[in-house]
């Protein structure tokens, strides 16, 4: 899979499928199952006792600190054996028990993880879920089937997301929140189902990813607006667009409102 020699580390008790295929520089540790197709890149470190079952395809530079299970059949009653795939991108850190799940006919044939994310201890991804990148799965974290994560996003420990709903960029998801209409973008959203509310701007979080102060003022004045002066979603939007400033940032929060399907947390 790489134009380097590195041979792979295959640890004696691991076992590995004959049609799985291990980049340069792999290491797979004690007790590993590595089934059929599966696709491990360059510089994968798999460690001990996790499960990875294919049609599964892996980039460079992972962390599995083990155990874990990736790959699996879907937990879903319609899922019927169709061939279906997850497909998991760079740079991430999966951590101990995390179970991510092949995707079904229903949502696609795909899962989906993008690069660089960090997926904390007993970590949840079910069938169907798209995750960005950088995104923060804090302890116990549960996505059910055709969750949608923004890139950025962070979603606190213990918390669950219902199927089909989103979590926006750069939101913030605390910790202990059961997530069953979207979070919308960059904003902060703590509660329980129909309790859940936003708190504001992730001002902190945005700080610290280097937005400027420009950008987290407007989007500050757009949650203002959108969620605090009476107004219908209609007219909040177009109060919104008229008073400006309609950064590249506020216009992505309009979008994501306005692309809603099953409401979103206010």
């Amino acid at each position: 899979m790489g134009e380097q020699s590195r041979p792979a580390k295959i640890h004696p008790t691991a076992v590995v499928a004959t049609t799985a295929e291990l980049g340069s520089g792999v290491v797979i540790g004690p007790h590993c199952v590595i089934g059929e197709r599966v696709r491990i890149g360059d510089d994968n470190h798999v460690g001990p006792g996790t499960w990875i079952e294919g049609p599964t395809e892996i980039g460079p530079r992972n962390r599995f600190f083990g155990p874990a299970a990736v790959g699996t059949d879907p937990q879903d009653l319609k899922y019927r054996g169709e061939e279906s795939f997850l497909v998991i991108g760079e740079g991430n850190l999966i951590r101990e028990f995390v179970t991510i799940h092949r995707g079904t006919a229903g949502g696609g044939l795909y899962t989906r993880i993008g690069n660089r994310n960090l997926l904390m201890t007993g970590v949840h991804v079910a069938h169907d879920c798209v995750v960005g990148d950088n995104v923060i799965l804090a302890n116990s974290a549960t996505l059910a089937g055709h969750v949608w994560v923004g890139d950025g996003a962070s979603v606190g420990a213990f918390s669950g997301v219902h199927q089909f709903c989103r979590v926006g960029e750069h939101a913030f998801i605390g910790g202990y929140s059961v997530i069953t209409r979207d979070a919308l973008p960059y904003l902060k959203t703590v509660g329980i189902r129909g309790e859940a509310k936003t708190y504001g701007v992730n001002a902190v979080g945005l700080e610290r990813k280097g937005y400027s102060r420009e950008a987290i003022e407007a989007l500050q004045h757009a949650y203002r607006v959108l969620l605090h002066r009476g107004l219908s979603l209609r007219d909040a939007v177009q109060r919104i667009r008229d008073e400006g400033p309609l950064t590249s940032e506020v216009e992505h929060l309009l979008q994501f409102v306005e692309t809603s399907e099953r409401g979103f947390i206010r």
